[in-house]
């Protein structure tokens, strides 16, 4: 009890105490926390891709809607991401009022889908300078409990990977129209394009998070550890091993280049891990769809 009421009054001393001792006294001790990604199989789906790193759930869900193109664009399609976070996911979010990080952690999710070139949006045109397709995602997250980014991310990628682009057709008002294979039987409509196909991915990126405090070092912060210490550097790699981007949250200390470096070794294992746990979550789908 009193051990528990020290931790509750001087966190900070508690947790430089135990890593003094190489302790990390939270359950993240261990070196690789759990993570898991969970892709509905396809025909038919029941349910958007998931993921969970340690105890930090996320939900992806897709939607596609036709736009038309701009006209300093007009062979691309676009996308729209959005990160929420509902009172559910955490007690310091209160209902009606949304989370300060949630349109944080959506624009660097946007900026490194971009930025990596994960996504060619030449792959979501239809009718060059016409119709495209506009693809909205949306990351729930059901449960916070820090590396919120590294969850989010993994879980957008899970989502990409799991798209289906749908056949569509021209109708005689000149809209374009989803086609089913039946009504494709009984119409004769002329497709657009020729058959299902789902996005052709390019250098995946993924991040590992890592918590600064003075000469320690350690990956995948829980939330109690992300308000008990500020220097938090996210890492993103990808596939190829290529480094794509880095990011410092806040923080008045500086990193070090041999820190900095030291995350980067990090952040290159764990793509390596997420790339295969992503690709044995994959595997079953595409043995489906394949028959």
């Amino acid at each position: 009890m009193e051990v528990e009421a020290y931790r509750r009054l001087f966190p900070l001393p508690y947790y430089e105490r135990h890593l003094a001792e190489s302790v990390r006294p939270t359950p993240a001790s261990r070196p690789i926390p759990d993570t898991t990604v969970a892709v509905a199989p396809s025909p038919p789906p029941t349910g958007p891709p998931s993921s969970k790193v340690g105890d930090t759930t996320m939900l992806a869900a897709i939607k596609l809607e036709v736009m038309t193109p701009g006209a300093e664009s007009p062979d691309q399609g676009s996308l729209g991401i959005e990160f929420h976070m509902p009172p559910i996911c955490s007690p310091l979010v209160r209902p009606g009022r949304p989370a300060e990080v949630a349109p944080v952690i959506s624009k660097q999710i946007s900026d490194v889908v971009m930025s990596s070139g994960v996504i060619d949006l030449k792959e979501l045109s239809l009718i060059n300078g016409k119709a495209a397709w506009m693809a909205y995602l949306d990351i729930y997250c059901l449960n916070a409990d820090g590396s919120l980014f590294d969850a989010a991310l993994l879980s957008a990628i899970a989502a990409f990977s799991n798209l289906q682009i749908p056949l569509v057709s021209v109708n005689e008002d000149g809209r374009v129209i989803a086609v089913s294979g039946k009504l494709q039987e009984e119409s004769k409509l002329e497709l657009v394009n020729k058959e299902k196909r789902k996005l052709s991915l390019r250098s995946t990126p993924f991040s590992l998070t890592c918590m600064l405090h003075k000469n320690y070092i350690f990956a995948d912060p829980t939330a109690e550890e992300e308000s008990i210490m500020d220097t938090v550097v996210t890492v993103v790699i990808d596939s190829l091993g290529r480094l794509v981007s880095v990011y410092k949250a806040g923080g008045s200390v500086l990193v070090y280049n041999s820190a900095l470096q030291e995350c980067i070794i990090l952040a290159k294992k764990r793509a390596e891990e997420l790339q295969k746990i992503l690709a044995d979550a994959l595997s079953p789908q595409m043995d489906l769809d394949s028959d």
